[in-house]
Formats: structure tokens, sequence, C-alpha cells
């Protein structure tokens, strides 16, 4: 089945446009919402993600009305994938998982974005490990100072609470 996703940033905005392409392109159910894109809180994406099936194309009308940042979208390619589910935009002809060049596309910019992460986690190790050098402390601060810890030490030790 063609499941449709249409999204715009705010209130006041109209998905007209968004609806009448994925109606266009086939789509028997569209998920709607108003919503920034930037936003964890996407209720009508997970209820789409929730009901997707092995076979099932979702297509969009832009690939940034899906998500806004690639991490964000290879994590929806990996779930679409692991449930067997295909994706299209509709103007973005290269993003379409349906063909085998566009699964191609979408591998390669995983892999992009597995470098990318890579690349962050050594300069964040690297940086950190600098800064333990300085004498930089890591961590919440003490909410005790050592005069009050041993009070404290001491009033355990007499039973007192």
């Amino acid at each position: 089945m063609k499941i449709g996703y249409a999204r715009v940033s705010t209130q006041d905005q109209n998905l007209e446009l968004q609806l009448k392409a994925l109606k266009n392109a086939g789509c028997r159910k569209t998920f709607r919402e108003k919503v920034s894109g930037a936003s964890r809180q996407r209720p009508e994406f997970e209820r789409m993600l929730d009901q997707i099936r092995s076979g099932d194309t979702i297509i969009v009308w832009k690939l940034d009305r899906l998500a806004r940042s690639t991490r964000d979208l290879l994590n929806t390619m990996e779930t679409l994938r692991e449930t067997g589910a295909n994706f299209r935009s509709i103007s973005e002809p290269w993003v379409n998982t349906t063909t085998n060049s566009g699964k191609m596309i979408m591998t390669v910019f995983a892999g992009i974005a597995e470098f990318e992460r890579d690349l962050i986690r050594e300069r964040t190790g690297a940086g950190r490990e600098a800064a333990k050098k300085r004498g930089v402390q890591f961590g919440r601060p003490r909410k005790l100072n050592p005069e009050q810890l041993q009070l404290a030490s001491k009033l355990i030790d007499q039973g007192k609470a």
C-alpha cells in the first residue's frame, strides 16, 4: 500500500499542496500534521511508523517533510528497511528505495553518516582526554564539601540521620 506523510511547520501553513500531490501519487492513506520537523514529538509520524507493513511504500512530497537531519532520516530509513517497507519522495526522484539505484544512493548516505558519527566520536574522545590532562573534572558537581562529608560520615557512625 502507498502511504503518504504530509507535514507543515506551523499551524497557519497549509497542507493542501502536499495532500494533492500524495493523492496523485496513489496514496490510499495519508498521515498529516502541523509540527516543526525539528520536533521529536510528531505523533502522526510515529503512528505511521507503527502501522507500516512489509511491501508498503511511504511517500512524501519533499524529503525535508520527513526529517530535518541526516541522522533522523537514516534512522527512519533503517526502520523502514527492518519492516520491509520502501520510501519515495515525489519532488526528488533519486530518493526512491523501490529502485536499485535509489537503494544504492540511500546506502551511500548511510555510509557517509556513519563515517561522520565515527569522526565526531573520535574528536570528542580526544577532546575529553585533553581536558582531563588539563585538570577539567567531568560529571555533576559534588553537593557536599569535604567538611560536610566528614560531618555526615561522623553522624552516620553515631547512628544519627
